[in-house]
């Protein structure tokens, strides 16, 4: 009993200092960007803020094109992410249920795309991007992070599918439902567990990604919120205010979507991990 308990307590103190480690930096930023200025720099720093200012928040909008940096990243991540997932749900359904030639050759041509470096495709695809005119322009970001995306999207959607009972298709085509209609009418709403943990992590990486941004979108009013963060220099101080405020704002979203769609998340993730 006394071992229990110990294991408990230590377990618990483990949770404690993992939550810690992880929401003191958000923490942290949330406190800098409600100091006053004066305060940002000096040496003996408070973990709680005594004088409360949104001055931050204000510059970012009012000194900077930072609505425009966020719907650039809106369109592009949420476009990526629609796409991506009716792409991947097709190509995934059709590995998990249809039997053809080199299926296993298709598996690992996914797996092997997915570990190329992006450093190491950057040149080449702004050549061919830069050749199609799609620099600075929404399609010219939106399809390379559907080509990064693409893999995980297929190979995680087509574990789900693969784990679902064939017996609910096989009614459907009883009935007289086509393959197309049962997936539509059948597959799709019951796997979307699986399409919401899918088109959340495809939406988080769109959302943060900042190596191609940077280097396909060069004009300011083009710029996503990652880059438009790192763009944020002074000529004599960095604006330590404007960037934790603009970090909070654009974590914010990204926090907002994990909470309405966590049980979705963890029924997605869990799917087909327990057999019986």
């Amino acid at each position: 009993m006394k071992h229990k308990r110990l294991r408990k307590f230590f377990f618990y103190i483990g949770v404690a200092v993992i939550l810690i480690y992880f929401l003191f930096p958000f923490y942290w930023a949330v406190v800098s960007s409600i100091r006053p200025a004066s305060e940002l720099f000096s040496s003996h720093q408070s973990l709680i803020p005594f004088k409360i200012q949104l001055n931050s928040y204000i510059q970012v909008f009012t000194e900077r094109p930072f609505a425009r940096n966020i719907l650039n990243s809106t369109i592009v991540a949420g476009s990526a992410t629609l796409l991506c997932l009716v792409i991947g749900s097709l190509a995934g359904y059709a590995i998990a249920r249809l039997k053809f030639a080199g299926k296993m050759l298709v598996m690992l041509f996914i797996l092997s795309v997915s570990m190329f470096p992006q450093v190491s495709i950057l040149g080449a695809l702004f050549q061919i991007l830069r050749s199609v005119k799609l620099i600075n322009t929404y399609p010219g970001l939106i399809i390379p992070y559907i080509a990064l995306t693409i893999p995980l999207t297929v190979w995680t959607l087509q574990n789900f599918f693969r784990d679902m009972p064939k017996e609910l298709e096989e009614a459907a085509y009883i009935d007289g439902s086509g393959k197309f209609s049962t997936f539509l009418k059948i597959v799709l709403p019951l796997s979307a567990p699986g399409l919401v943990a899918t088109g959340l992590l495809t939406f988080i990486f769109s959302w943060n990604e900042f190596l191609f941004a940077l280097t396909f979108e060069q004009l300011p009013n083009m710029y996503t919120v990652p880059v438009a963060i790192a763009m944020f220099t002074g000529y004599y101080v960095v604006p330590w205010g404007q960037i934790m405020a603009a970090s909070v704002i654009v974590t914010i979203p990204l926090v907002v979507l994990v909470l309405i769609f966590q049980n979705k998340i963890i029924a997605g993730m869990t799917a087909g991990s327990v057999k019986g």
